[in-house]
């Protein structure tokens, strides 16, 4: 009798947490459609940065930069019109293309840019200089 009741219990508790599980996983999702793009080609394959800022859309010849910060196409980056696959490194900030037909791997490594305005900044140096260093001699 007392082993029938254990044997209840266990097989109850069972069948509440598994009900509870599906519950949780029974969510509704909704959706939200954020933007659409129109290209004038089609594309072969997408990838995203993991910060979700560059969109990139390979293109047979060329990888579409999206700026999702700008919101526009700010890039194209030539490639040859083989590569019909490609994905994203976050952790070498690198595409990788792969082309089935030439049996080929490239990876192009990314770098972002930044453009400061300097003009009217005291520097060391000749003006024209590849590098400029600044100089903030006031700050304590």
């Amino acid at each position: 009798m007392i082993r029938n009741r254990l044997i209840c219990g266990i097989l109850l508790t069972f069948m509440i947490s598994w009900i509870s599980v599906f519950q949780v996983f029974a969510a509704d999702l909704e959706l939200t459609e954020r933007k659409q793009l129109s290209l004038d080609v089609s594309p072969l394959d997408i990838a995203a940065s993991a910060d979700g800022q560059w969109l990139f859309i390979l293109t047979p010849g060329e990888i579409i930069v999206y700026s999702a910060f700008e919101d526009k196409i700010s890039k194209g980056i030539p490639i040859d019109k083989g590569f019909d696959r490609l994905t994203h490194s976050a952790r070498d900030n690198a595409l990788i293309l792969s082309s089935r037909s030439e049996k080929a791997v490239k990876i192009i490594q990314l770098e972002l840019i930044h453009q400061f305005d300097n003009s009217g900044l005291p520097v060391k140096g000749p003006e024209n200089a590849p590098v400029t260093v600044a100089v903030f001699g006031d700050y304590q």
